[in-house]
């Protein structure tokens, strides 16, 4: 029986063995992605202070974006041949990052700490695409469109963290705390 990331059967001009490479890094994106998700809307539900209905509203498309996204990731996992694993189990137990770490708080220390959330997705993802770039067309223009749209949600949420001289306050933070805290003391 063939494995969540190695099919019996794939999409003509793809090896078995390359198939299963796309699988498994598609696998990855895919909790990336279903993260986010949660992540967006866990901001979503807990932003407070003056700047609250602005980001509260700011996010609901991004929300639906990046859940859109990770249809589109599983939808290749499958045309692959492969078996999209969605639960929150796998999600947990597979990821190689923390969860988000800020509860309730002020509008602009959760963008802080997103900017920081989305750092991390948008660096996977490039590597993602150079890796995928060699073995599958189809799969790397899926992930350029998406690397384009979080690239984007990304700038929304540094435009409320730029300085008037240019300087991004989240610029020097390691942590989505530190990051909070920063944009906070500015």
């Amino acid at each position: 029986m063939a494995s969540a990331n190695t099919p019996r059967y794939t999409v003509p001009g793809i090896s078995i063995e390359d198939a299963g490479t796309v699988i498994a890094l598609l696998q990855q994106r895919l909790h990336a992605l279903n993260d986010l998700h949660l992540t967006l809307k866990h901001v979503h539900w807990n932003v407070v202070g003056p700047h609250f209905i602005a980001v509260h509203e700011m996010l609901d498309p991004q929300v639906e974006q990046v859940r859109a996204m990770a249809d589109d990731a599983a939808e290749r996992i499958a045309a692959l041949g492969g078996t999209a694993q969605g639960t929150p189990g796998i999600l947990v137990k597979e990821r190689g990052w923390e969860d988000y770490s800020v509860g309730r708080a002020d509008a602009i220390a959760h963008l802080g700490a997103l900017d920081l959330v989305y750092t991390g997705v948008v660096t996977s993802l490039r590597q993602a695409i150079k890796t995928v770039g060699e073995i599958d067309p189809a799969t790397e223009d899926l992930l350029i469109g998406q690397l384009r749209d979080l690239e984007k949600f990304q700038w929304f949420i540094r435009a409320h963290l730029e300085t008037a001289g240019g300087d991004l306050t989240t610029a020097d933070a390691t942590t989505e705390e530190d990051a909070a805290g920063q944009v906070t003391r500015r």
